[in-house]
């Protein structure tokens, strides 16, 4: 069944049908030198088109729907809201190939809190899509900015590319950390300092 792709970056364009995916699969197969017919890899174009739609479900998703409820009961709270270490799974834009790490998300309230499991959900949703870690950075940033209107947001991303691990420089182990600052982190050094070492405090 075709499908419109939502939430597509740039553009909206009609979803190749599962059958199609799926045969795009064994010419991978075939690519790479196997043979599709084989026993062991019968399933495996089916399987891999179940798995893409899961890794990938973020397309499907609006982080403004998700951030969408909000509380204002917050009894004049107004320092940083930290969620932190939360693990994502994302994949490289450039080779397809896995990105695995944690974000740190904080926000400064201004009349209004977010339930924390929303703070984690947009992670997923951003990860969800094939992604770079600076990009997904600041999306994560701006879509907390843009409807939840704070002081301030800061994120910190630190993971790791199987695109440099696997392949080309092959660095196994290798860390990749990105910031963003908006609003009151980004213009208060002494803010920016306090998420820093709230975020490394262990």
């Amino acid at each position: 069944m075709d499908a419109i792709v939502k939430n597509f970056p740039g553009q909206s364009e009609t979803r190749p049908t599962r059958e199609q995916a799926e045969e795009a699969v064994r010419v991978l197969l075939r690519w790479a030198g196997e043979d599709p017919q084989r026993e062991g890899l019968l399933d495996t174009p089916k399987r891999v088109a179940t798995a893409y739609r899961e890794l990938f479900s973020g397309y499907d998703l609006s982080p403004e729907d998700v951030l969408g409820r909000t509380f204002e009961e917050v009894s004049g709270y107004g320092d940083p809201v930290l969620v932190r270490d939360i693990p994502f799974y994302s994949h490289c834009e450039h080779h397809m190939l896995p990105i695995s790490g944690k974000a740190h998300v904080a926000y400064l309230p201004n009349g209004r809190v977010l339930g924390l499991s929303k703070i984690a959900r947009v992670v997923d949703i951003f990860g969800r899509r094939l992604q770079t870690q600076e990009n997904m950075t600041a999306q994560i940033a701006s879509a907390i900015d843009k409807t939840l209107r704070p002081r301030g947001v800061a994120v910190m991303i630190e993971a790791e590319h199987m695109c440099m691990a696997m392949r080309g420089v092959q660095k196994q182990g290798s860390t990749t950390l990105t910031t963003t600052f908006t609003g009151e982190f980004k213009e208060n050094a002494t803010e920016q300092a306090r998420f820093l070492t709230l975020v490394r405090n262990r």
